[in-house]
């Protein structure tokens, strides 16, 4: 039985979540992000033919679209507008993934025989549309590599179908940006040998390929041949990512678990942003000498940040930490969590942390989780 994947991607959903509760700024340029020193975290197409992205700093954006509002973003609606696009669709479909808040994988294999897999999917957009309000694209193949690419390409509120027969003359012509996992160091490295084309990467063969980039090139020449055996993975959110300590001995030396305390909000971070999470909701927990529990939690603004986590994580001890009684268990909880990506914290950030926390992800990903971090959290 041929596979039947959609991609479904609501279009400039934060720009769109906004022009619902304010229908003045439709049609208009529209950025949203954070201040004057913050990045764009998402902008309107309006913006985009000024040359406009997302995580290009403001002030730069502002200077190539002097006319753009700029609205802060907020989280907290856009998740739950994400949380009602998901059961529109989780009601009509087999298997659903919903691969980030606004980006979502749908498998209809074998429903051909039923409703036609393409007249399905229509329908699913238009219920999205009319329930939500919310502008969405779609291109349903065989996989998920071809049906994402033919999501970007058929956009705004496109729809797209693209049979297996057709697979290969569709991605020739594209660059090879426009493959998923093409990132501005590989498309760089292959555009110095001149292959700029989804076709000429198809045509080099796969040897070369991996002697260029390892295992990936073969997992890009795939890719360039419309071949993805990638599974729909069934969504479930989940519901909460801690981490506690048990001390080999009881201290009362609070200098210490002040840096176990940031050593544990770094790895949960980057565990958050790794699996593109956000948090809502933080709770610290001590167990005294005595094996009393306490605990205590605060909402905070959804975020991946170490610093804006930490922040909250000393907080709380400070307030539940109430005894001058020995600890001997400390630990983390965040909760509330919502599927997204580090991408939203540019309601916050600036562009100097983001960068900062870009740069200790790519060496915590080379290197191990341990390999750096804040200065207080290796003070043991």
């Amino acid at each position: 039985m041929e596979r039947a994947i959609a991609h479904m991607d609501l279009d400039t959903f934060f720009v769109s979540c906004e022009r619902l509760k304010n229908s003045v700024l439709e049609k208009q340029p529209v950025i949203i992000g954070g201040g004057d020193r913050g990045v764009v975290a998402s902008c309107s197409y309006e913006v985009r033919k000024f040359g406009v992205r997302s995580a290009m700093p403001i002030k730069m954006a502002l200077r190539l679209c002097p006319e753009a509002k700029v609205i802060k973003g907020d989280m907290e609606y856009y998740s739950n507008m994400s949380h009602l696009v998901t059961e529109v669709i989780q009601e009509k479909v087999p298997v659903l993934e919903k691969a980030s808040i606004d980006e979502f994988y749908l498998d209809l294999s074998g429903m051909d025989q039923f409703f036609g897999c393409f007249q399905w999917t229509n329908e699913i957009a238009d219920a999205v549309q009319k329930n939500t309000g919310l502008p969405i694209s779609f291109a349903l193949s065989t996989n998920k590599t071809v049906s994402k690419i033919g999501t970007g390409e058929s956009k705004p509120t496109g729809r797209l179908e693209v049979r297996a027969p057709n697979i290969q003359n569709f991605l020739n012509p594209l660059s090879i940006k426009k493959i998923p996992m093409v990132g501005t160091e590989t498309f760089n490295l292959f555009s110095r040998l001149g292959v700029k084309t989804i076709q000429t990467l198809s045509e080099m063969p796969v040897e070369v390929l991996h002697q260029l980039i390892g295992k990936n090139g073969t997992v890009l020449w795939r890719k360039a041949h419309g071949i993805d055996d990638t599974p729909v993975v069934p969504y479930s959110e989940r519901k909460s990512i801690s981490t506690e300590d048990t001390f080999s001995e009881d201290t009362i030396d609070v200098q210490q678990i002040k840096s176990i305390l940031s050593g544990m909000v770094e790895k949960l971070a980057f565990q958050l942003r790794q699996e593109k999470w956000l948090t809502s909701t933080v709770t610290v927990k001590i167990r005294y000498s005595n094996f009393d529990t306490e605990t205590k939690q605060c909402k905070i603004p959804y975020t991946s940040s170490d610093h804006t986590l930490l922040r909250a994580v000393l907080e709380l001890f400070h307030k539940v930490y109430t005894r001058r009684m020995r600890i001997r268990l400390i630990g983390i909880r965040f909760t509330g969590l919502v599927h997204g990506s580090h991408q939203m914290d540019l309601f916050e950030d600036t562009e100097e942390l983001i960068s900062l926390y870009q740069t200790m992800d790519r060496i915590k990903n080379r290197f191990g989780t341990s390999s750096v971090g804040r200065a207080s959290g290796f003070l043991k």
